[in-house]
């Protein structure tokens, strides 16, 4: 088969989804030694994404109102037999089978919480995406039961793949420790949230609960937030100043994808209470590097952490800082949540992720 990837979506932006194209892409080459693949990707570009693959540069851009039209018009050329468009959203045409990966449905869980720019793209095409596709990829049982009961997708129309972790998540030792401490300017210890700073991330929640947990352990250790601004960063910033927090909530953005290993190594334990998430890719990261994960128990959550760290109600602030008391309270606990963390991680791989595309790949041959 000639199959093609569409990764445009690497050009804009980090996180999730761009993760997730590089190491599928990055796997296939390895598992995959018989098929024609070519690589899309944007114009903008700076770096490729595949090394033995083909790769071609496309005009038409993301997220775009005449998006679907447009890809359909430049994809022609390519004879395709298969599309994999990871960003949900597939082209009208421009292949004989089109396979899409659909990671969550926030947007139609809380829509309250995305742009209204975001809410045009998914809310008014995710129907007729999940028709248009030949079969569907998800990343949790959680969102497989989500197109069933949402959207009304049979389920033997889905797939569900959890995704991988890097090799580079890993236990640093003493040395790694004191060196990345002092590259990355952190305090010697600390409570950690990775990711973006939009609503329903319940940032907001964190920071009630931590202002909570301040109250009743004022030798907390601080908070760091670490990722990229998102939707009402603006808000978050005021609330912080509000709550009188001061220097006990560090917000960092300047620190790069390569230095998180050390930055989930440095933490105590990674705080996510998130209303949402198709999978939650920081808790497996934070268990891969031996820091405890504190997450929300909803969504796909709880099946990324399984009987590892904690589960908090992300609307009761108070369980949220609980959890964190008793996290920092219990080092008897935290090590032998360590060693359970680590040993779930070893269960994720990339390799796992790809082989599961590839044999849906397969069933259109």
């Amino acid at each position: 088969m000639h199959i093609g990837i569409d990764t445009r979506l690497t050009a804009y932006r980090t996180g999730g989804i761009s993760t997730y194209m590089r190491r599928v892409v990055e796997a296939l080459e390895v598992l995959d030694q018989h098929n024609q693949y070519t690589v899309f990707q944007s114009r903008k570009a700076k770096t490729p994404i595949a090394n033995r693959f083909k790769e071609s540069r496309l005009w038409t851009p993301c997220h775009h109102r005449w998006e679907r039209l447009a890809l359909s018009v430049e994809l022609i050329r390519f004879r395709l037999d298969l599309l994999h468009s990871p960003d949900f959203i597939p082209p009208h045409h421009g292949a004989r089978h089109h396979i899409i990966t659909v990671h969550d449905l926030t947007f139609l869980h809380y829509p309250q919480y995305l742009t209204a720019d975001s809410r045009r793209y998914y809310n008014n095409q995710i129907e007729s995406a999940v028709i248009r596709a030949d079969h569907i990829l998800v990343d949790s049982d959680a969102t497989r039961r989500d197109l069933m009961t949402m959207l009304q997708v049979p389920d033997y129309k889905i797939t569900i793949h959890s995704l991988g972790v890097e090799d580079r998540f890993r236990p640093f030792n003493s040395s790694e420790l004191a060196l990345a401490k002092e590259a990355l300017q952190l305090p010697a210890d600390y409570l950690l949230f990775v990711g973006t700073f939009e609503p329903r991330k319940n940032i907001s929640g964190l920071l009630n609960a931590y202002h909570l947990l301040r109250e009743r352990m004022p030798t907390a250790p601080p908070l760091v937030l670490v990722g990229r601004r998102g939707w009402l960063f603006d808000e978050t910033m005021q609330q912080i100043k509000s709550l009188k927090l001061g220097e006990q909530v560090i917000w960092r953005e300047d620190i790069h994808d390569e230095m998180l290993p050390a930055v989930y190594n440095l933490g105590i334990a990674l705080v996510t209470p998130s209303f949402y998430e198709g999978f939650g890719l920081p808790a497996l990261e934070a268990m891969a590097c031996g820091t405890i994960p504190i997450v929300s128990n909803r969504s796909s959550l709880p099946e990324v952490v399984g009987d590892v760290g904690l589960q908090v109600n992300p609307d009761d602030v108070d369980s949220i800082a609980r959890a964190m008391e008793f996290a920092l309270n219990d080092p008897g606990w935290r090590e032998h949540m360590r060693q359970m963390g680590l040993e779930r991680a070893r269960q994720f791989t990339w390799s796992e992720t790809a082989g599961v595309v590839l044999s849906t790949y397969q069933r259109f041959a």
